[in-house]
This record gives C-alpha cells, structure tokens and sequence, in this order.
C-alpha cells in the first residue's frame, strides 16, 4: 500500500489542486475569530474586520472573521465527497471590546455556516483540556455576582455532507481492515474528551504548552510534539489521528485547509491515508520537512502502543471471567466482536519526498 501525501502554500479558498468530491474525510482547526493574536491575519483577508475592531463593534468583527472562514467551507462542500465528514476543532473566545466583556460563540457560528452549506451535524465531541493554572474564574474574584468560568473545553464538530452515509461493497476489505477495537470504540465515540492535552494558542518561539514550561502534547505513543508551537490552533497529534481512524478508510484522502504546522498530515501518514493541505504562509510548510523524519519511528511507536493496549485490555477481560468470541484473523488475540476480527495495521516500510510531494508505503504490521 502507498500514500501521496501534497501541500500548497495558498489560501484555502481557492482550493484549485483539489477536484469536485476529491476529497473523503477533512480534518482541521481553523485560526478562532475574536482571539487577538489572530486579529492581523483577520485584517489582512477582511478589511471589514479590521475596520469594525477599532470602531469597537465586536459583533460587526465577529461576522466580518466568520465571512472569511465561510468562503473556505464553500470550498470544503465543493472537494468532499458525498457522505463525507468533516470534523473542525474550535474553541469559542472572551474578549472586551468597548468596555464589554463577552463570549463570542465559534462553535455555533462554524455550525451555520456548515448548515447553509448543506450539510448535516451531527452529534459533536467536547474536549476537555487539562488545565494550566489553578484559577478556575475571570472578574472579581471570591464574591458574586461579577466573576466569570474560565473556558477549558473546545469543540469537535461534525458534519456530514449531504444526507447520506458513505456507502461500500459488501464486505469491502479495506473497510474491515481499518477497523477500531472495541475499547477504542467505547473511549473515542465519546462525547466528551479528557485526558488529552492542548497547545495554547500562541505564537511565540519557547514555550510548548503556551505555560512557560517545556510541558509536551498528549500523543497516543506518549511521547508528544517537541516542535515549538509557533502557529496557533495547533492541536495535538492525538486529535487529528482518532478523527482520521474513527472516519476515514485505509487508501482515502484527508484534507486541512489549514494546515498549519501540518500536525493533520502527520496522523494521516501514520494512519495510512493520503493527505493534502494548504496553508497560508510558505515558511511553516517549510518546517514540516523535518517533522516528517520522525513519521516511520513514530508509526512503529503508535501500532505497538495500540497492539499493548488491546493485549492488556484482553487480559485484564478474562481474569474478570470475561469470554472473547472472535480470534483475529492477523494477530495472536481474540476480539470483541466480529467486525474487529480482519483489522491490520501497517507500519512505514519506505518513505520518500520531492518538494512538498511526500509519498509513503507501508508493510503489515
């Protein structure tokens, strides 16, 4: 099996590389509308937005940043298959405009957007990050009634494009290859994730976790993302790489129209998908030749962890009296149900890149 994985530096408006229901499942975190350190690229794509910050109309601001989101999400409707998912991770913002402090409601506003489109929701993931301080309220302090909850959760929306599910052959190989565990079934379907940590948003060199210490992101073989964080909305690896595997096949293509520092990417090669995306500045797409170095270790790493982890599960089931019914077809242990019984993973047996065209193949595992 090989991969293609391409990036463009551009803006994802114009996704022109990319044809009409190119693409299978989409998995991004957009820049947050209303969250400061992103008003310059804001002002740069909508004049309006800048126009209304200084006036003071942070209503005007919000629309303004959400008109630039709108026309990637055009785009987004255009490249997705029928059926497809797309799943955007954002977190809503606080901000004091004019004197008044107020929530500026992302999620909802991402979700409208994506509905005028055509598009279905569906039920959404709240991740809970783990949080960096002790202060749990913003205002005045220890009496009521003017103190504020501190936002400590982003959303994981979900959308389905258009009214019907993906459909396949009976059988199809490549579906039940790409098959979860059953535990992994139960933790990832969740609606609320924990456990999980975040990367502040934030732009300045040093700091890995936006707290001044050199705390790393949460990643499923545990050793995290030592990159410095130099470009907002970069979520951890462990984000893009459940939504990757819990919506998407072996063999299908995964777009980030904004890539960022191409974390999306990463998953996507780990996981045995194609990928493409864009972003706007050349300069983090540079950086991501050398974050991919680390792609045939890191393979190893998350297949090994995952293959311990169902063992351990399996174990600790039957000294509790459990009984399996199924024996997987590739692998020395039994499994939950019957639709687990073909999974294979794959490890990354060669890999290979040509001016921002990478292209992976793998072997079982």
């Amino acid at each position: 099996m090989e991969t293609r994985h391409r990036t463009y530096a551009g803006d994802a408006s114009a996704m022109t590389a990319i044809e009409d229901d190119a693409v299978d499942l989409v998995v991004t975190s957009p820049p947050y509308p209303m969250i400061e350190l992103w008003d310059e690229q804001f002002a740069a794509q909508s004049e309006a937005s800048a126009a209304a910050l200084e006036s003071g109309d942070g209503d005007a601001a919000f629309e303004a940043m959400h008109g630039v989101l709108d026309s990637v999400w055009r785009e987004v409707s255009r490249v997705l298959c029928s059926g497809g998912i797309a799943a955007v991770v954002v977190g809503d913002a606080t901000r004091t405009i004019d004197d008044r402090f107020r929530v500026y409601p992302n999620h909802a506003r991402v979700t409208e957007a994506f509905v005028s489109l055509g598009f279905d929701p569906l039920p959404d993931v709240l991740w809970r990050k783990p949080a960096n301080g002790a202060a749990k309220f913003m205002g005045s302090g220890m009496v009521p009634p003017n103190a504020y909850v501190t936002l400590e959760h982003e959303y994981v929306l979900l959308f389905r494009n258009g009214e019907d599910s993906r459909s396949f052959e009976p059988g199809a190989s490549r579906r039940y290859e790409s098959a979860y565990f059953w535990e992994e079934r139960n933790c990832w379907f969740s609606d609320i994730w924990t456990g999980v940590r975040g990367t502040r948003q934030d732009r300045l060199h040093g700091d890995r976790d936006g707290s001044g210490s050199d705390a790393r992101a949460a990643s499923p073989d545990g050793e995290g993302d030592s990159l410095n964080r130099d470009q907002s909305a970069a979520y951890p690896f462990e984000i893009p790489y459940r939504l990757i595997c819990m919506y998407s096949l072996y063999g299908d293509t995964v777009l980030d129209p904004f890539l960022g520092i191409g974390t999306t990417t990463l998953a996507a090669m780990v996981a045995g998908r194609n990928s493409v995306g864009y972003e706007l500045d050349p300069a983090i797409l540079a950086d991501l030749d050398g974050r991919v170095d680390d792609v045939p270790a890191r393979t190893e790493r998350v297949v090994t962890d995952r293959l311990d982890a169902h063992r351990a599960f399996v174990e600790q089931r039957q000294a509790a009296g459990d009984e399996f019914a199924y024996e997987a077809a590739n692998y020395d242990f039994p499994v939950r149900t019957r639709q687990e019984r073909a999974i294979q993973f794959r490890v990354v047996d060669e890999f290979t890149r040509t001016d921002g065209d990478y292209r992976v193949t793998y072997e079982p595992k």
